[in-house]
């Protein structure tokens, strides 16, 4: 069993320094807010005598946030190239770099008495999101098995969780959430990087890179070797040599020769439909809400951040699940699944949010709904949109359509971000209604045209892929529905 053990702690080390820091980033920001507001009124009044006008300072604060996915777009954008160039392994260990460099930066930020060191170190953080969130699903998926691919490359949502979980944990006032302290809490994503540091050089490149990439078929078997152990090694050496010979001849692909490429076109849809739902489906918005909903239950304010901390450990429970069960279930049931009660529960939350003063338990349905909210986005969204753009593209568009994936990601968490105080503010009650819609569609594309992927090589899927991608040519009238789909979705 020894194999299996180092395929295990591969995970372990590509996961504790790549999708684990996108989770944990996202959740250390939220416990120091007022800290780090009083901090930017003290310097400005130091350095120019004048306070801080209150909207000034949440400008300043919103540019603070906003600035992790700022940089997580560029780490996506540069993420294509890295992984050509560099490998995924390589890649997933420089990445590294950027962490630190923010870590120095907010761990001094005080000592300087600067706020811009902040922002800065909040841009960097999210490059090294933004690489991680690309590659490491890459890399895990080329390295795992064909029975376990989708069980392997879901591992990165489970980090992503297990992070927002940690980083609610150690935002305690207890431990590093204090007034005192906020400035190691920012730095502590320090950690991480240096675990992956030490650990991730002990385990093998991927072997389909070896291979198809690099032309290096020894590296490649020993890589294999390293992985599988004595288990028999030609069927799978075979699958990647007919792939290799598929692709032979053709360089890496841009991400604007998918968009040209008509043999790619419901691949590059149904990741541009998964990818964008994924942001715009309102799960992150759920976090905003919980602690305003826990506190119209009735839960006293001091006790509120344990009970957010029950938010995070939802979604890490059932991304475990999914992964348990992805290669039994499939990827389809689970994100039709997940989408369909998904759009169920917003309806459920917006009459209770609606009801909130005029009966008496309606707090409680609102907050069972918003563990329902998250947990149905954990078991099917949260995790196999991840993993599709592994195993809908091949060798040489993967880099390219992870590039767009990220990219789209970014961009919406960007868009939801800026956009969702005010949509609070203008729907009141029924805030939840855009994400409905995109629920709804979501399921609709799952339904009618996404293909199972489940234990199929990469050339088969790719193949069932091109029966679909040029039937739309004979009926031009069929592929009229993905267009309007598509405006909507945007």
């Amino acid at each position: 069993q020894l194999q299996s053990k180092i395929l295990i702690l591969t995970i372990c080390a590509a996961g504790i320094g790549g999708t684990f820091q996108y989770g944990y980033n996202i959740s250390i920001i939220n416990a120091p807010t007022s800290y780090i507001q009083t901090f930017m009124n003290e310097t400005w009044l130091e350095r120019t005598g004048v306070p801080l006008e209150s909207n000034v300072i949440l400008l300043l604060w919103s540019f603070t946030v906003s600035a992790y996915p700022l940089g997580g777009l560029t780490g996506a954008v540069v993420a294509g190239p890295m992984a050509i160039m560099l490998g995924r392994k390589m890649s997933l260990l420089l990445n590294n770099v950027f962490v630190i460099i923010a870590a120095g930066l907010s761990g001094f930020s005080r000592m300087a008495k600067s706020f811009e060191m902040i922002m800065l170190s909040r841009f960097f953080t999210g490059v090294n999101a933004g690489v991680s969130m690309n590659i490491q699903p890459m890399y895990l998926a080329e390295s795992a098995p064909k029975k376990l691919r989708g069980a392997v490359a879901l591992t990165s949502a489970s980090f992503t969780a297990l992070g927002l979980v940690l980083g609610q944990v150690v935002g305690l006032r207890e431990l590093l959430g204090g007034e005192e302290s906020w400035p190691f809490l920012l730095a502590s994503n320090v950690v991480p990087a240096l675990i992956q540091l030490t650990a991730l050089p002990w385990f093998p490149e991927s072997p389909r890179y070896l291979l198809i990439d690099r032309g290096d078929k020894e590296s490649c078997i020993s890589a294999l070797q390293k992985l599988r152990g004595n288990s028999d090694l030609s069927a799978e050496l075979e699958e990647m040599l007919a792939e290799q010979a598929a692709v032979k001849g053709q360089r890496a692909k841009n991400p604007w020769e998918l968009f040209q490429n008509p043999a790619l076109r419901w691949q590059l849809m149904s990741i541009v439909v998964l990818s964008s739902a994924m942001q715009l489906c309102g799960n992150d918005s759920m976090y905003f809400y919980a602690a305003y909903v826990f506190q119209e239950a009735g839960i006293p304010q001091d006790k509120i951040p344990y009970v957010v901390i029950g938010t995070g450990s939802c979604e890490l429970i059932t991304s475990v699940t999914c992964n348990m069960i992805i290669d039994y279930a499939g990827r389809r049931p689970l994100l039709l699944g997940g989408y369909i009660f998904m759009a169920g529960w917003a309806i459920v939350f917006m009459v209770a949010l609606s009801q909130q003063t005029q009966i008496s338990w309606m707090p409680y349905l609102s907050m069972a709904c918003i563990f329902a909210y998250i947990l149905s986005f954990g078991i099917g969204p949260a995790g196999v949109t991840g993993v599709l753009p592994t195993e809908v593209f091949d060798q040489m568009s993967r880099p390219a359509a992870y590039m767009i994936c990220g990219s789209l990601l970014w961009f919406n968490l960007f868009l939801v971000g800026t956009a969702f105080p005010f949509i609070v503010k203008s729907l009141a009650h029924f805030c939840y209604v855009p994400f409905l819609v995109v629920c709804v569609c979501t399921a609709l594309y799952v339904g009618f045209f996404l293909p199972e992927t489940k234990g199929k090589s990469f050339l088969e899927i790719s193949e069932e892929f091109k029966k679909r991608n040029f039937k739309a040519h004979s009926h031009a009238v069929f592929y009229k529905g993905p267009e309007e789909i598509k405006s909507t979705m945007l």
